[in-house]
């Protein structure tokens, strides 16, 4: 019987050592603008952001082929998507406005800004080697007198090489986008000299 132990240890790792799950991979979604030196006081409060149903979940979805997906159970977002694309435009409005005062609507530092910045993304398509997508429409409404500004930005970031960073990186650029032209807007919005 002692013969036999070290063959069943033995055994016994290896069968283990296949049931490992592997381990998953996280990614974010980055501001990329560069600040710029305004005197222009802007307030401004980004959300909510809305998301189609397909992608608002932890796992990041791939188009594989037309009208079919897939869902990378080991590559993930490190945080919700409407609130990553919040935070990302915030940031790039920031530094785009020249201004500190951005923020994300549900924080309690979103009350009395100036403007506010909705967002419905109706595309948010990832495709690693060949591009990541986004089509949104977007919405700066002033609180002071109520008038608006809208549009649409569609964007298509290549995306080279099948790296799950590679394409976060690519929907960061695309968000950028989207951020130069609401802060166009804003701008557009705001009575002369502020």
């Amino acid at each position: 019987m002692r013969r036999f132990a070290p063959c069943i240890l033995l055994f016994a790792l290896v069968a283990g050592s296949g049931c490992a799950s592997p381990r998953s991979n996280f990614y974010t979604l980055d501001s990329a603008a560069k600040p710029v030196a305004t005197g222009a006081d802007y307030s401004v409060a980004v959300g909510p952001v809305s998301v189609p149903s397909a992608v608002d979940r932890p796992q990041i979805v791939v188009r594989i082929a037309p009208n079919q997906v897939a869902i990378e159970e080991f590559h993930r977002w490190v945080s919700p998507l409407p609130d990553a694309i919040a935070r990302v435009v915030a940031e790039n409005l920031a530094a785009m406005l020249g201004t500190p005062h951005v923020t994300v609507f549900s924080r309690p530092t979103a009350a009395g800004a100036r403007y506010r910045v909705l967002i419905d993304v109706l595309r948010f398509e990832s495709a690693p080697g060949d591009a990541a997508i986004l089509d949104a429409v977007w919405t700066v409404r002033s609180a002071e007198d109520g008038t608006t500004r809208s549009g649409r930005t569609t964007v298509r970031e290549p995306v080279m090489g099948r790296e799950y960073s590679t394409l976060a990186a690519a929907h960061s650029s695309a968000l950028g986008r989207l951020s130069a032209e609401v802060a166009g807007a804003i701008r557009g919005l705001a009575p002369a000299g502020r």
